[in-house]
């Protein structure tokens, strides 16, 4: 227990937080994810952010062919405590695995934020949260900046090496050299 006047939080688990949508708690409609056992409001999904992920889909779906499964605004399980739902995730082949079980770090090739208004959060908090749960890489479209953040080389303290592309440079993630968009293709 607490000392007097502490405040004590509720850490809440995966299990927990898909109790609260079984039982009506969370509905359809609440755009929430669970990030170290918070569950946290996401942003409101605008014209540039919704533009950008569907176009990212496209490209990625005709890139990654079967080499890969493009999984979209969707949940993955990183953590006892950590469940976010990442603008897009490229997974390991076969698909039908997700059928039954949602993806955890070792099924993610890739994971992709879309940052219209939220490059703060995805940069300072989902990226190190990414990295400490084992997540290779991860690319954060900064749609205002016209860039993409690369991050690679995932630890316990967060990524080694950040990477800042724009225009024309040519991004291709690690884990499928021959998929080769560049920045552009992207945010146009």
């Amino acid at each position: 227990m607490g000392h007097e006047g502490e405040l004590q939080r509720i850490r809440w688990t995966v299990d927990d937080y898909h109790r609260m949508g079984e039982v009506g708690l969370l509905g359809p409609e609440d755009r929430v994810e669970l990030i170290d056992g918070e569950i946290i409001r996401m942003a409101p999904i605008g014209a540039p952010h919704a533009f950008c992920v569907s176009l990212l889909n496209t490209l990625l779906v005709r890139a990654v062919g079967d080499s890969a499964f493009v999984w979209i605004q969707n949940p993955v399980i990183l953590s006892r405590h950590d469940e976010p739902q990442p603008d897009l995730l490229l997974l390991r082949p076969p698909q039908r695995r997700y059928q039954q079980a949602l993806p955890t770090p070792s099924d993610v090739l890739l994971a992709i934020e879309v940052s219209v208004s939220t490059l703060r959060f995805d940069r300072d908090i989902k990226a190190p949260l990414y990295a400490k749960r084992g997540v290779a890489e991860f690319w954060i479209v900064d749609v205002r900046r016209r860039r993409v953040l690369v991050f690679d080389g995932a630890g316990e303290d967060g990524y080694a090496r950040c990477r800042e592309l724009t225009a024309a440079d040519l991004l291709s993630p690690a884990a499928l050299p021959s998929v080769r968009l560049t920045v552009d293709d992207i945010v146009g």
